[in-house]
């Protein structure tokens, strides 16, 4: 079979995956946030932490509860990694050093999963499986309960009451992810993936020589990086090492994985403010974004002419996997960076100009395309809130998205949101660039180097948490200044979020007129797409001409 026909094969049937499992995964993620029952696990945990599940909660009160869980998250596994040389299961690591610690700990806290150390000679295995796979659950399940809360603002009336944010976690935890998790661990172990407490292992090889194979619980692990588009590899090379990615068949379930539930958020949506055409025209502009790139970025790495070694061997095969190829390299690098998932089959630094930007530029839209578990959709949402006042403001008339009027309060938190990410990734980059020791982090000078850095902040920024391999972000100002833009980039945002919520809750529902712009039509979807490419792709493009495009054109 040709390389092009086993790509297609591919990318269909991932397609036909995702198709199937939308409409039964997005209408249970649905039940499951509005049942009013308890499951009686559920319950325990309610007493445990003395939390009354069936009180509601006004955004401020939810806001606090997600800082305050996250906070309290972040102290946990830092001092998890500081001790666990004195833990069980430590394998013989020392603790992490201080500003690793707190780099990592930001990191899985929020999504992000950026590692500026190798997991397999840095952390422990109980630090694995307690500490780093624990968040890779929990931190998925807060995006998925603030755009739950974000939901309930365009379906209620005349509250200030937008959910209970310990009852959507333990949900969305216990009844979707854990389940999922436990099924597909079960798989990856069947395909071959590595599961055990081996730790470090000599083996003697053929040649008489010893050799020194790091084990653990990886297909555990494997599973929810992916689910929860977390990202953060048990190894170093991350899903192009074989024990976490060992073949053909795991790859593109692990793509997936990266993708379905993202995929299938537009349903839930749909089905919960009673229109599931709004959710389609969500998920067409989703897809149509993911096509687009999909194709821009498969068709640099086979007919690269920025690159002469590329060229003459018929497409950019640098650091990707020969088992892979550059179909499934491309897809993964393009599934990876439209969620926020970050991890990786081949490594982005090596990739065409164009790849290479194209992953940049995926992140700069705001990992929309479907995005981060529960970030994605509410990502798109405030896109479709701009959208629609856009439009308002072309007839003249009072924007309304899903029955609510957009006035001046909802697109300030709208514009606030909107602004909060580009700004954390301009003034990180820029203030890596202004310092020379900083500077000096870059394997590559000019464009190629610049874009090394561009891409750690977009990264970090975005909750992505891949990079351009060639960056050294291993000293103590990388560590504080990626920590800071994961904690802005993740946080910030969910405040306008639930700000927003909180004011759409409280407004009457206007009723539908020959004036209002219908949201489900295909007018309205290539709106939204154009909106996405010019309000946040230009926020970004003189970065991106000093930086791939640069590059490119050299």
């Amino acid at each position: 079979m040709g390389d092009t026909l086993a790509g297609w094969l591919q990318i269909l049937a991932l397609v036909a995956a995702l198709a199937l499992s939308y409409r039964p995964l997005g209408d249970y993620t649905a039940h499951v946030l509005t049942s009013a029952r308890h499951l009686r696990a559920e319950r325990v945990v309610y007493r445990l932490g003395g939390v009354n599940g069936d009180a509601e909660q006004r955004w401020p009160v939810y806001l606090r509860g997600v800082l305050a869980f996250s906070a309290m998250s972040v102290l946990f596994l830092y001092a998890f990694q500081r001790l666990q040389n004195h833990l069980l299961l430590s394998v013989g690591m020392k603790a992490v050093p201080a500003g690793t610690a707190f780099n990592t700990a930001v990191s899985f806290v929020t999504n992000t999963n950026w590692q500026s150390y190798s997991g397999e000679t840095t952390m422990g295995l109980l630090v694995q499986m307690a500490g780093l796979a624990v968040q890779n659950f929990v931190s998925a399940a807060v995006g998925i309960a603030v755009v739950a809360a974000l939901i309930r603002g365009f379906t209620r009336k005349h509250t200030d009451q937008v959910g209970n944010f310990w009852v959507d976690l333990t949900r969305v935890v216990v009844r979707v992810l854990l389940p999922m998790a436990f099924v597909f661990a079960i798989v990856l172990v069947a395909a071959g993936a590595v599961q055990n407490l081996h730790g470090v292992h000599e083996i003697r090889t053929l040649t008489g020589g010893s050799q020194s194979l790091t084990g653990g619980p990886v297909a555990s692990q494997e599973v929810i990086k992916e689910l929860g588009t977390n990202g953060g590899g048990f190894y170093n090379a991350n899903s192009a090492h074989p024990f976490e990615n060992p073949n053909a068949f795991t790859d593109i379930l692990e793509i997936y994985l990266l993708l379905v539930l993202s995929v299938s958020m537009p349903r839930t949506f749909g089905t919960m403010v009673g229109d599931r055409r709004q959710g389609y025209a969500i998920l067409a502009v989703m897809a149509l974004i993911w096509a687009v790139s999909l194709a821009v970025t498969t068709a640099n790495e086979l007919h690269s002419v920025s690159s002469t070694a590329g060229h003459t061997a018929s497409g950019m095969l640098e650091g990707k996997e020969q088992r892979f190829g550059i179909w499934a390299s491309a897809l993964f690098a393009v599934s990876t960076t439209l969620t926020s998932t970050g991890a990786v089959n081949s490594f982005h630094d090596s990739f065409s100009p164009g790849g290479g930007g194209m992953t940049i530029f995926n992140m700069m839209l705001g990992e929309i395309a479907p995005g981060g578990t529960g970030s994605g959709l509410y990502g798109i949402l405030i896109l479709a809130v701009i959208t629609v006042f856009v439009a308002g403001l072309m007839v003249g008339r009072t924007p309304e998205y899903l029955g609510k009027k957009l006035g001046a309060r909802e697109m300030k938190f709208a514009s606030l949101y909107i602004l909060a990410t580009p700004t954390v990734v301009l003034a990180g980059a820029g203030a890596a660039m202004s310092l020379p020791g900083e500077r000096a982090d870059m394997l590559n000078p000019g464009p190629h180097g610049f874009s090394e850095v561009l891409y750690a902040f977009t990264s970090a920024a975005n909750n992505n948490g891949s990079a351009f391999a060639g960056l050294t972000v291993t000293s103590d100002w990388w560590n504080s200044a990626l920590g800071l833009a994961m904690l802005f980039g993740r946080f910030l945002p969910m405040v306008f979020v639930l700000a927003l919520a909180g004011s759409l809750a409280r407004q009457q529902p206007a009723p539908v007129t020959v004036g209002t712009l219908p949201t489900h039509r295909p007018q309205f979807v290539g709106l939204l797409a154009a909106v996405v490419l010019i309000v946040v792709g230009l926020t970004y493009f003189p970065a991106l001409a000093l930086g791939p495009l640069a590059e490119g054109l050299h």
